[in-house]
């Protein structure tokens, strides 16, 4: 069977997991069927390495082939080989400036060491939120900056909604400079190194392949799945997504609880 795009790219949350966060039987057979018609699939997250593990198992990525594209875009993985494709990191001297800022406006501030979450505000909401997404144990620190790894390729700022978008707003002026800062979510900032996104992240991984973003198929339902959509010569949008990512999308399928991946493969003759 000919395939009219030889890459699938997804974001997980909204997209490809349901409320659960988990991939439904449908879902996962879908994609495993695209996978035999030739069908690269990408995993394009804002989330940690370790929180997409278990997605890419769930699609066996390791034994297929596949690739991890985790941080927005900061890091991309082959995942059977293991090789790591690229990889930026924040510039050092902004991480004490995000830390300060935190502190003096009461936000959490969280980075990722291994398979752990670590942060000076364990008991936040949206860290524990965080934690859920990802499955991954919060642990509790009293020098964030000393207990990062070093070389971290994203921190992430959580709070209340309305005071994240004042907050972008302000990180944005104060290191937008040097870094990239951006809401993944209504009460998540994003702080990941400058020129990261999935859409730049994904023309790194065809080029490698030797293929182009004619050859892309993309799926996304949040505004950093913006870029991606508009890359790929198929964007398209959950009908659970933000109506702004709606507007811009090539398609607009069902949601992501009634397997709204599978409805646009079958639409646009992958399987």
């Amino acid at each position: 069977m000919t395939i009219p795009y030889k890459m699938i790219a997804l974001d997980l949350d909204g997209p490809l997991t349901n409320h659960d966060k988990v991939v439904t039987p449908l879902t996962r057979a879908a994609l495993l069927k695209a996978q035999e018609n030739g069908a690269a699939i990408v995993l394009a997250s804002g989330r940690p390495t370790y929180g997409i593990e278990p997605v890419a198992d769930c699609l066996e990525l390791d034994r297929r082939g596949g690739f991890i594209l985790s941080y927005n875009g900061g890091k991309i993985v082959d995942w059977q080989s293991r090789e790591e494709l690229y990889s930026k990191s924040l510039p050092q001297d902004v991480i004490p400036v995000l830390h300060s800022y935190a502190r003096a406006h009461g936000y959490a501030l969280l980075g990722y060491v291994g398979n752990e979450i670590v942060t000076e505000s364990p008991f936040d909401k949206y860290v524990a939120e965080e934690s859920r997404i990802n499955k991954m144990a919060v642990r509790h620190v009293d020098n964030l900056p000393a207990s990062l790894e070093p070389h971290p390729t994203k921190l992430l700022m959580t709070g209340d909604p309305a005071r994240m978008i004042e907050a972008e707003e302000e990180l944005s002026r104060l290191v937008g400079n040097r870094m990239d800062v951006f809401r993944s979510a209504p009460f998540f900032v994003e702080l990941v190194p400058q020129g990261i996104d999935k859409a730049q992240s994904l023309l790194r991984l065809l080029a490698h392949l030797n293929l182009s973003p004619q050859d892309l198929m993309a799926f996304g339902d949040g505004y950093n799945d913006l870029s991606m959509l508009k890359l790929a010569a198929m964007g398209v949008a959950m009908e659970n997504a933000a109506p702004e990512v709606r507007a811009e999308a090539d398609f607009v399928t069902l949601s992501n609880e009634h397997d709204g991946v599978v409805h646009a493969l079958k639409r646009w003759n992958m399987l």
